[in-house]
This record gives structure tokens, sequence and C-alpha cells, in this order.
């Protein structure tokens, strides 16, 4: 990009730039990056930071503040970060004299050119005297992470995925090129484009973060394929669910619970509000939910409670729910939902993203804007009107015998606490409620039953199912019912196959 004026560059710049290398033959970046911080552990990685004085905007007035991450491990190959201000758009330019290495003293020489891996955003969120709040990363292939208010990393966004979970293997598109608005010293926001480029896709990105209790980021998003691929996924995230309540970890470990997200939400086009809690498979899992002009979906992180995990160091009570609010109307396709099996809660091994019905043909451009929102607070996303799952608790299933004594039978429970529906709460809340259950065939139900719960003024559905054939997943669908009308969202459930299996 030459220089020009600030109010002259927009998205349209960089979507013509990623036209242009649609019709190029796709280049593979290459790595300078030394040895010596290639092999670096992630501990040792963290310790090379930017010196404070080299903060980018800490000497004015604005809000905001850039700190870059420097090249090491995976992270070993070169961005191009400009700057857009009233002057023109110009590069910023890689020092290595900026950052401390901390105890280690690398090459000068094999330090030249290396360039930047990305970059991080600074904003007062939590305290207007502390300018040095972490408010989003842009590091690694299109990843970036975002947080609000209160919150800490958990759920990863990326800019595009492409091939996810297909047998031929995924490709991992990468922003090769940022180009950072300066905010004006009143501004709440911050404006940041990027290009992307892959062997099979190039894209133009704007992202306005905009920093709060709830960090939201408006994304508008323009891609051209060079070739056609597998799946394409769209507003794509990543996430970890090691164990949790619905699926209960069999070693010993103070944390009861372990993950930053707990399930799957979407809000379908039809009106259908669906919860989906997530699983930790032994095999890959991949599920499709197919719907038109979606209005909203994400990876949710439900389990609020500080009891749930026990954890006063990564605190995964205070971890993001991650949610799209598509712009328009999106056609039909599908939400799909990957679980990868992980014995590591550093594994990003959930991955959730929109896939188009029809993907475009190459050189043709897909325009596809929509929110990010960055949440605790699930609850107001959703109709008020409907009942939601707040937690899916998994056990052996047991009878009580007339001595009063629980035994085991045999069978596998499950106990779902749903709210009260906004009907039910303004009446007797047992009176107009009843439950819809279904199954795929592959269980026999010993119970499935409904009660109030006084201590959550809502309801408890329990089920005692025995699987007929272990070797295949158990699909369950339940939601409470007023007469023929549905008052709480769809608790939709996978029990995986093998989970029972000797």
């Amino acid at each position: 990009m030459s220089a020009t004026s600030a109010h002259a560059f927009n998205f349209y710049d960089v979507a013509r730039r990623a036209k242009e290398l649609s019709n190029e033959k796709f280049k593979a970046p290459t790595s300078a990056l030394p040895r010596e911080l290639r092999d670096l552990k992630f501990a040792d990685y963290q310790q090379i930071q930017l010196k404070r004085e080299k903060y980018h905007w800490a000497d004015n007035k604005s809000p905001f503040e850039l700190v870059f991450h420097h090249q090491g491990m995976y992270f070993d190959l070169p961005i191009k970060i400009n700057e857009v201000d009233a002057e023109g758009v110009r590069e910023i330019k890689y020092d290595p004299n900026d950052f401390d290495f901390g105890p280690r003293k690398p090459d000068a020489k094999a330090l030249n050119n290396l360039g930047f891996a990305g970059f991080k955003v600074l904003y007062p969120l939590n305290n207007s005297k502390k300018p040095d709040d972490e408010i989003a990363s842009f590091l690694g292939a299109s990843y970036f992470r975002v947080i609000g208010k209160g919150q800490q990393y958990g759920i990863s966004a990326r800019g595009l995925a492409i091939d996810t979970a297909v047998p031929s293997g995924e490709e991992f598109p990468r922003f090769r090129e940022f180009w950072v608005s300066r905010p004006a010293n009143s501004d709440k926001h911050i404006v940041i484009y990027a290009l992307l480029d892959s062997p099979r896709a190039t894209g133009a990105f704007r992202f306005t973060i905009t920093p709060g209790e709830d960090t939201t980021v408006d994304v508008k998003s323009r891609v051209y394929l060079r070739a056609p691929v597998a799946k394409l996924g769209i507003a794509p995230m990543a996430s970890m669910f090691l164990y949790g309540s619905n699926q209960p970890t069999t070693s010993s470990n103070f944390r009861s619970e372990l993950h930053d997200s707990d399930g799957l939400a979407f809000h379908a086009g039809n009106g259908e509000w669906l919860w989906r809690p997530l699983n930790n498979p032994r095999r890959l899992s991949t599920s499709s939910f197919g719907m038109e002009n979606p209005k909203g979906f994400g990876l949710q992180q439900r389990g609020r409670e500080f009891s749930r995990y026990e954890d006063i160091d990564d605190r995964y009570e205070t971890r993001p729910s991650l949610w799209v609010e598509p712009s328009g109307n999106w056609g039909k396709g599908r939400v799909e939902l990957i679980e990868i099996p992980t014995a590591d809660e550093t594994n990003d091994n959930i991955v959730a993203f929109w896939v188009p019905e029809n993907q475009p043909k190459p050189g043709a451009a897909l325009d596809l804007d929509y929110t990010l929102r960055f949440t605790r607070n699930e609850a107001k996303l959703q109709d008020p009107k409907l009942a939601r799952v707040i937690q899916t608790l998994r056990s052996a299933g047991e009878l009580k015998g007339a001595d009063l004594i629980r035994r085991a039978d045999g069978s596998l429970a499950l106990m779902i606490d749903f709210t009260a529906p906004a009907t039910a709460r303004k009446n007797d809340p047992r009176v107009p409620v009843s439950l819809s259950f279904s199954n795929n065939g592959n269980a026999d139900v010993m119970e499935n039953s409904l009660r109030h719960n006084p201590v959550t003024g809502g309801w408890r559905v329990t089920l005692r199912l025995k699987v007929k054939d272990p070797t295949k997943p158990v699909e369950m669908r339940a939601a409470l019912v007023n007469g023929q009308t549905q008052v709480s969202e769809t608790w939709s459930y996978q029990l995986p196959a093998n989970e029972t299996a000797e």
C-alpha cells in the first residue's frame, strides 16, 4: 500500500489487494527465526516482552496502546503491521532493540529484519487509572482473542477455517498484513484491517473493537477462493473442553470441571433456540445443524460459579462466551460443531463455525458481516420468555430400594436443570410445564421424569437409560412445553460412541 491520506484508506483498499492476491499463485511465507528462539518453551517465550517505553501510542492521550509480539516457538512467520493516521499509511518497523529477551542474549545479526509475530491492544478496561489492561491479541495464523471487563482469555476467534476435520487435512489461512487506525483521544473503539492469505483463499477484514462489559467486534469480511474447498468455515471459533458435569473426569483432580466453554448455543432462523453440551470424545466427532439465515450462534461458558472449578490461578469461571450475531441474511447452511479428543487442557479441542451451503466460485467475492460479542452474560443473549438449561449432570444410574438405599442399576443417568419459563414464573411453576423428550433409538429409556426444583425455582429432568449399541452414539433432545407450545430452549445432547463400552 502506498502512502495516502487516512480518509482515503478503507476496507475496500484491503479488499482490492485480496482480489489481486486471489489471481496470483500462492507464495508460501518463509521463516528466518533462529533455532534459539524456535526451540523455546511457552514460559520462556512469554519472557520476551516489548519494553514499556516502546509501547506504540504510549506518548499520546489515546486510551489505546499497541504492544507487539516477538517471533518465537511456532509463531515463526513475520507479519507486516501498518499505522493509519491523518498523515497517511506507513509501516511500523521491527527493531530487536525494542524488546527485552529475558535471560537469553540472541545473536543481534540473526534478528535483523526478523519482523513481528503479531500484536495486542491495551485499553483501561477494568480501571480508568490502569492503562495496561489487555483487551485483544492477534497472534498465529488468523487467530485472535478478545475479552471484556472482568474476563480472562479463553476462547479464540479466527478469520477463516478451511477443511477443518476433513481427512485431507486442514488448511490454516493467516493474516499476513494489518493496518491499525490510530484512534482519536476521545475514541472508545479501535479499527483494525487485516489481509488474509492461504493456498486456496484470500480475504479482507475490518475489525471494529469496542471494549466494555461485553467487548464487541464488528466484522466486515470479503473472502475470495483461489480454488474450491471441501468445507468453508465462516466466523470460526476454537475453545477447550476437557471434562465437566456432563462428562466427569475419572482422575483425581480438585477441579470438578475444566473447560473454557461448556456448550454450543444457537438461535436458528426459524426461531428455535438450542443448547448442546460439549464432550471430549474418544474419537473425533462432527455435529451439523442445518438452518437458513441464522440469528446467532456461539460457544458459551454457562458455568459461572467458582465452585465448579476451584481454580484461583486460571479462573475458568471468568472465561468469556463468544456469540456471533450475523448481519443480514446469510442464506442456507449449517452450524458445525467439531469435538476432538484431548488429554490436555492446553489444547483447543472444540471448533464451531458457519458453513454456507454454496461457497463462492474461485474469483467471486463472499461478503458476510457479523458482530462478535465476548460476554459473561449469556442469559441476556436469549429470549427472556424461554427457560434455559443451566447445567447437565451425568452419573451412574441408581434406584432407591424399599430400604431407602440407592443402588446402581446398570443404567446411565442424566439430570438437566432448566430455569423456569416466563409463563410459569407468573403462576404456580408446577402447573403449566411438561416434558418433550426423544432419542435416536439407540437407548432403552428406564426413566424420563420432570419435577420442580425448589432450590433453583426451575425444573429438573431426570433420565435413566441403557445404551443398546455402545459403538454408536445416542442422540437425545428434550424441551419444556406448555400444551403444544415449547417454553424452553431445546436441550440437544450426544452421548458419544464407546462412552459406556468396557
